[in-house]
């Protein structure tokens, strides 16, 4: 009887044990995400907000090197949803991505909108020039006027620019180049340059971090992140040189064989219902649905350069096969 007693103790604690950690599972929703610090302290906190009994984590990554993490790993990979990742890396990943078709892409602008429906659009960001011209003229430099006037040797150290290959808004530097010097004439002019970059950064927000820091006092950075920087009171000029300013887009989607959980469908919709919407109003507002107007105070009427085939993954793996600066 005791030993019955026993058996049954077990089976029971048990049973306990692995509806905890299996409730403890469901519950976990684990978002990767290419956004800024102060973005995604706004969405850890408005998720948790909503979904008090859901443990959601926010891991920082840059779309490059989570792209590479896919690539090597599948849809084995920790993550049950993709934040903010590029969209020529969105195409590239589409085989681990679930379907979202039952999802209403209406109200999105017409080239935002996928063929294959499997990640839905988070924002549209330009890229501009970032100058601390205090700075400058405390060096006795003169303020920059195009990307020629970056080469001169004065500028040697002041200057910092995302890398391509792990940043979206790195690679639509080099792509606008590219697409209106050419390929070659492009990437001489990177050669020039690079003797003058103080550090390619990992992420699209490095270049104006580091002017915050007084490390630099030219960026190539994104005209959104700028401008809060601006409204918080930095002293930057936002420039667009004559070739215009580069854009891009990122999008959100679920790993494929996640979109069947809960808890992953819960935050992924309220994502893409709310807090794309209040991110777009706070932070990056750029132009992704049909009637939208841009709240933020200060922005720019940024001149779009010529971005065609931006979002063609065959180009760009061959021009960062070609980029040889870390």
């Amino acid at each position: 009887m005791k030993r019955y007693l026993l058996v049954g103790l077990l089976v029971l604690c048990l049973v306990f044990v692995f509806g905890c950690n299996q409730d403890k599972e469901d519950n976990r929703v684990v978002i990767f995400t290419s956004l800024e610090d102060f973005r995604n302290e706004h969405l850890i906190a408005r998720l948790n907000e909503e979904f008090p009994d859901y443990d959601i984590v926010l891991d920082h990554i840059s779309s490059g090197n989570l792209t590479a993490r896919i690539k090597a790993e599948g849809t084995d990979i920790e993550g049950d949803i993709l934040l903010a990742m590029d969209y020529a890396s969105m195409m590239s990943l589409s085989e681990y991505l679930a379907d979202l078709s039952h999802y209403d892409y209406s109200a999105y602008m017409d080239e935002l909108i996928p063929d294959d429906k499997k990640y839905m659009a988070w924002e549209r960001w330009s890229g501009c020039i970032v100058i601390d011209e205090d700075a400058l003229r405390e060096k006795g430099l003169p303020i920059p006027q195009s990307y020629a006037d970056l080469l001169s040797r004065d500028y040697q150290g002041l200057i910092s620019m995302p890398n391509p290959n792990s940043s979206g808004t790195g690679y639509f530097f080099l792509w606008k180049l590219v697409n209106q010097w050419g390929e070659d004439a492009a990437f001489d002019y990177f050669d020039q340059l690079a003797p003058n970059i103080l550090q390619f950064t990992t992420s699209g927000s490095g270049p104006i971090n580091a002017m915050l820091l007084g490390e630099v006092a030219i960026g190539f950075g994104m005209t959104f992140q700028a401008v809060t920087n601006l409204n918080d009171g930095a002293n930057f000029t936002i420039t667009y040189f004559e070739e215009g300013s580069p854009f891009g887009a990122s999008a959100v989607g679920i790993v494929e064989g996640r979109e069947d959980r809960k808890a992953v469908t819960d935050v992924f919709d309220f994502l893409m219902g709310t807090l794309v919407h209040e991110d777009k109003e706070l932070f990056s507002p750029e132009i992704i649905f049909k009637g939208q107007t841009i709240l933020v105070p200060n922005y720019p009427n940024v001149p779009y350069a010529d971005m065609t085939g931006y979002f063609d993954d065959g180009v760009r793996s061959r021009l960062l096969d070609r980029w040889m600066y870390e």
